[in-house]
């Protein structure tokens, strides 16, 4: 039933590639259909209920004592019923909920719109080390030790023995570490006579539920990644990743498929927060596109249809930044433009157009960036406003980003026109934002674009006329 579950969107999407050309159009049109529905077009309420009933969530559950662990998972709740559209190989170690992870877009936030909002511009916080307020012990175990000492991880702290390195780790002060440490129950959710995966691997796995930076609740709650102790060779060696979120059903999630069961669990080398699941390093952004036929069906076929699909994943990069545009996305662009994209004559427009949503060696999240190795390594994206351009693979022309942040409230702008409808699909070789609209680009550089219900297939051949190249 796994494999059904996994399998069937590709085979979805397989069944598209021998749709002769004349009936392109029409299947694109079936297969988008459907509006995009964000999570805030699901539930009642405001944005500010939302962060409030987060907090809220919180104050009963930090816990200081003997045993801070257990009593912390004492407090929690039932474990949440699994999602249904998660790749997961226990193979490779990776794993992603793309569902959870479309349904997570605040697409109706934009900070952009609203200047009484407006952010101040200046740095990030520095995050002190662990304050405790009034009442509570202060810790005298480090992380390492809490861990070893809970009922509630021993699993865990058994995997965590067998490398002496990370043991030391740990319990050093090098840094102010934050642990998501899986409880005892999140282990029996593998598979039963799984093939153990190599010790390297493992490690990888226990480095990747790790951060050398103090992330405590309050601090997670406006953050949307997290950097991990694992370097990732198709990121060019900087740190993978963690998506964390809020769901209004299940609260705090980490990478959408692991719930938040304890948080604030200090020590004295950092805090620890226990999660129900697993967290294993997500698949290249390629694999996480053929999940939802739902959304990128139409993107599917086109990078498949160009020979794009084949040339970036052979293609040597360290990270990048890919603006999916959903089927959405491509239905606004009109039954006349699509036809002529997915013609035989077009296809070489379709190629130039699917270059200019693909920026290759660098990697921009809504919250962190990394650089070409020739720049800088990485670099975080203050609070307030800021601006970077991005050279695509369309002959290096530039994409115009502006990302403003409001708290936990973060807009990401296109080209002055198009806003980012779901931000950080977290992707081994890089970062996924979805796109509402198709980009195009400018009539002159620098300009802002234009709505594509606007534009004829004259235009549209005008625009990319530059940068087409003979199949």
């Amino acid at each position: 039933m796994k494999f059904a579950t996994t399998l069937l969107p590709l085979a979805v999407i397989s069944t598209a590639f021998v749709i002769p050309d004349e009936e392109l159009t029409n299947q694109i049109v079936l297969e988008s259909k459907k509006e995009p529905q964000t999570l805030l077009d699901r539930i009642s309420g405001n944005i500010d209920s939302v962060w409030s009933g987060v907090e809220e969530t919180f104050k009963d559950t930090v816990a200081f004592s003997e045993n801070a662990i257990d009593n912390a998972i004492n407090a929690a709740s039932e474990l949440t019923e699994k999602a249904k559209t998660t790749f997961e190989c226990h193979t490779s170690m990776m794993k992603f909920d793309a569902q959870a992870w479309l349904d997570s877009s605040l697409g109706e936030v934009d900070i952009f719109d609203h200047p009484h909002h407006k952010p101040p511009h200046h740095g990030p916080p520095h995050h002190k080390p662990p304050h405790h307020r009034h009442g509570h012990h202060s810790p005298n175990k480090t992380v390492y030790e809490l861990i070893a000492s809970s009922k509630y991880t021993t699993k865990l702290a058994e995997l965590i023995n067998e490398y002496p390195d990370l043991v030391k780790t740990l319990n050093g002060t090098a840094a102010n570490y934050t642990v998501f440490a899986p409880t005892d129950k999140a282990f029996e959710k593998l598979p039963k006579g799984h093939k153990k995966p190599s010790k390297e691997l493992i490690k990888k796995v226990l480095a990747y539920h790790v951060s050398p930076d103090f992330y405590p609740a309050g601090r997670i709650l406006v953050t949307h990644t997290i950097p991990t102790a694992l370097g990732e060779d198709a990121l060019g060696g900087n740190p993978q990743r963690l998506r964390v979120g809020v769901d209004l059903l299940h609260g705090l999630s980490v990478n959408f498929y692991s719930r938040v069961v304890a948080v604030n669990i200090f020590g004295t080398n950092g805090v620890i927060h226990g999660v129900d699941s697993l967290l294993l390093p997500p698949p290249p952004a390629l694999k996480i596109v053929e999940l939802v036929p739902g959304e990128f069906s139409t993107l599917e076929l086109a990078l498949v249809k160009t020979g794009l699909a084949d040339a970036i994943a052979d293609a040597p990069h360290s990270g990048g930044t890919l603006f999916a545009p959903s089927n959405w996305a491509f239905k606004k662009l009109g039954p006349r433009i699509n036809g002529f994209l997915f013609s035989k004559y077009g296809e070489k427009y379709l190629k130039a157009l699917l270059k200019y949503h693909v920026v290759a060696n660098q990697t921009l999240y809504s919250d962190a960036f990394y650089k070409e190795k020739s720049l800088v390594e990485q670099e975080g994206i203050p609070k307030g406003y800021f601006h970077v351009d991005l050279p695509t693979l369309l002959d290096d022309k530039s994409l115009s980003i502006d990302v403003a942040r409001y708290g936990g409230l973060i807009s990401i702008k296109i080209n002055g026109f198009s806003s980012v409808a779901v931000q950080d699909g977290i992707a081994k070789d890089g970062v996924i934002h979805v796109v509402s609209s198709v980009l195009i680009p400018p009539k002159t550089p620098g300009a802002a674009q234009e709505a594509e219900e606007d534009m004829d297939v004259e235009e549209l051949k005008e625009r990319l006329m530059p940068f087409v190249q003979e199949l």
